[in-house]
């Protein structure tokens, strides 16, 4: 896929909102010890419009919002009502584990989306590269020629959030429950070495 931004537009990356999702709010888990992995939230509704208000105060109607799956939780309506609580007019969905009403295209679904994929390579001005995935992949394509692999899924929290090499979890709970920027991606991931998450991988070496 490739994307020119407008004078103006900017670009964001989010992942794993949960939307709706009872047990991942701490006042109202059935989860049992479980401080560690819910969000530190007294009521569901507390939760969701601190989502809500995390994207529409970042990302602008006009602007373009990428989020890498598990938007919400709660139903099918869900799905819906989270969608017409943000601004952002131009939403790209990469399929998370979570998201299969929106996988089966339940009612139509998908097209309140701008586009819904398994796997995205996004190019973005004809300059910088990404591989989206809802999953951590260890190693992907063009990796060798520092290409950035953006994800969800892990949940991992701020000081974990950067994985090896160019990789990194731009889930709402290692990024203070907000989107992040294509300008804070870059900055953290251009100084980053081209590395796998395996021990041996011949494209480390290989850089074309």
């Amino acid at each position: 896929m490739k994307i020119k931004l407008e004078p103006n537009q900017r670009l964001y990356f989010t992942s794993d909102t949960h939307y709706n999702h009872t047990n991942i709010c701490r006042g109202v888990t059935r989860w049992t010890d479980a401080e560690d992995i819910t969000r530190d939230f007294k009521t569901l509704d507390q939760m969701n419009d601190r989502i809500v208000n995390g994207i529409n105060t970042e990302v602008g109607e006009n602007d373009i919002l990428f989020h890498l799956g598990d938007w919400s939780f709660g139903g099918f309506e869900s799905i819906y009502k989270f969608h017409d609580r943000i601004n952002c007019k131009n939403i790209h969905l990469v399929l998370g584990n979570h998201d299969h009403h929106i996988e089966r295209d339940r009612d139509g679904i998908r097209h309140i989306f701008s586009s819904v994929n398994q796997y995205v390579e996004l190019n973005v001005n004809k300059e910088h590269n990404f591989v989206l995935m809802h999953y951590p992949i260890m190693s992907w394509n063009k990796m060798n020629e520092g290409v950035i692999h953006l994800h969800g899924h892990v949940h991992l929290p701020p000081d974990r959030r950067i994985g090896k090499g160019k990789m990194m979890d731009v889930g709402v709970d290692g990024n203070g429950l907000d989107p992040i920027s294509l300008n804070k991606v870059l900055t953290l991931m251009n100084p980053r070495p081209i590395a796998s998450g395996f021990e041996f991988d011949h494209h480390v070496k290989r850089v074309v």
